[in-house]
């Protein structure tokens, strides 16, 4: 929107399909969504109870500005714990949500015009997050044939002499891929080679199905070189308490503290003592969880494998499906938008995580069984999943 009082940035419309889809949905009372990543599950009471237990004793005010030092302790030991990983107090910072974290990072570490490689698809804020730091984002496209895998000739392609960082998500939103120790290797090579930092966004920690989930952080020679991003939403369903954490080199940390006094201060206190009980009653909290959503995302991958025209890989991790919808000779905007209007399910087109997402659906499964099962009895009813198409390239 074009207006004196509006900065030139803000000109151009950048509203996503995510965003679009999203208003089309308000035309229908019986839609069940399958877009956003905000589970169903309410945040479990062991971490509500005590929050506000701690409310009531007097944690109603600024914390420090790195965070509770309490917090601070319990993230170290986690990474001990699960990880063998030793993270350092000074190390840490906590942070106002997992979005608030990447942009921090970003600010901090970007000079005007610095390249950042996004592991494409992408979970759909980085790009523009990049912008907004004044750096250029940078596409490096995963394939499903590839397994989602990142290739190191194609990374090593992409960087020049701008070339400051890149940023990896595994498990991965929107794909549910996982790297392997393997790929993650090579990113250590070329980040080394090309003296490179990560940024790794690991907010679907809890949600590796297969395998135990490998910081590349605890790669040799990666921990001097790899900023983590994690956040409480996912893993513990907190997604309302906007808590997150940022793990990088003392240097870096510093100069986040002194962006973030200018933006939120501190992060709310009441959301850093919930998240002191989550990591502290994990094993308690999480198993049920995890069992949850991983039930539902793999009865909704063998409904989708039966379905004509669709089609997904296995099941890796997160709570996310990455559906193949290519043999309908839809783009992912046009697939997103019929199964809107004639089943009434909310999907996301596959074009929101960048380039090399044409052709697919994100589906996000936090609705139970019973809701998946309807959705799909909706959407194998329709035209375009009754008949076997012919292969339609993107």
């Amino acid at each position: 929107m074009k207006n004196k009082f509006i900065s030139k940035r803000y000109w151009k419309n950048n509203s996503t399909p995510m965003g679009q889809v999203d208003e089309l949905a308000k035309n229908f009372d019986d839609v069940i969504n399958l877009s956003l990543g905000d589970p169903d599950l309410i945040t479990h009471n062991i971490i509500i109870d005590n929050a506000f237990k701690d409310a009531r004793q007097g944690h109603t005010k600024y914390t420090d500005f790195r965070g509770d030092p309490e917090l601070r302790c319990e993230i170290a030991k986690f990474y001990k714990e699960e990880y063998a990983l030793d993270v350092h107090d000074k190390e840490i910072f906590v942070t106002t949500s997992g979005c608030l974290a990447m942009y921090l990072v970003l600010e901090a570490i970007l000079d005007d015009g610095d390249e950042v490689i996004l592991q494409a698809p992408y979970f759909t804020p980085y790009y523009q997050q990049v912008e907004l730091a004044r750096g250029i984002p940078v596409e490096l496209s995963t394939y499903e044939e590839d397994d989602f895998q990142i290739s190191f000739d194609k990374l090593e392609k992409l960087i020049n002499e701008r070339t400051k960082a890149i940023i990896i998500n595994s498990p991965c939103n929107p794909t549910g891929n996982i790297l392997s120790r393997q790929t993650l290797e090579s990113i250590r090579d070329i980040a080394v080679k090309y003296d490179l930092i990560v940024i790794s966004d690991d907010i679907y920690t809890s949600f590796s199905f297969n395998e135990p989930f490998i910081p590349i952080a605890s790669i040799e020679g990666m921990k001097e070189r790899t900023i983590i991003i994690n956040s409480f939403s996912k893993n513990f369903t907190m997604t309302g308490w906007r808590i997150g954490n940022i793990i990088a080199p003392g240097y870096i940390i510093n100069v986040i503290q002194q962006i973030n006094e200018n933006l939120v201060f501190t992060s709310p206190s009441i959301s850093q003592r919930g998240a002191i009980h989550a990591l502290r009653n994990r094993k308690e909290i999480q198993p049920e969880i995890i069992k949850e959503y991983k039930d539902r995302v793999f009865y909704a991958a063998d409904r989708i494998n039966r379905i004509p025209n669709m089609s997904v890989i296995s099941p890796k991790g997160t709570f996310y499906l990455f559906v193949n919808i290519k043999k309908t000779g839809l783009s992912s905007i046009e697939a997103s938008d019929a199964i809107l209007k004639e089943a009434h399910v909310l999907t996301i087109p596959g074009i929101a995580f960048g380039d090399c997402g044409e052709g697919y659906l994100r589906l996000a499964c936090t609705v139970g069984v019973e809701k998946l099962k309807e959705a799909f009895d909706r959407i194998e009813k329709m035209d375009i999943f009754k008949i076997k198409g012919e292969h339609h390239e993107q």
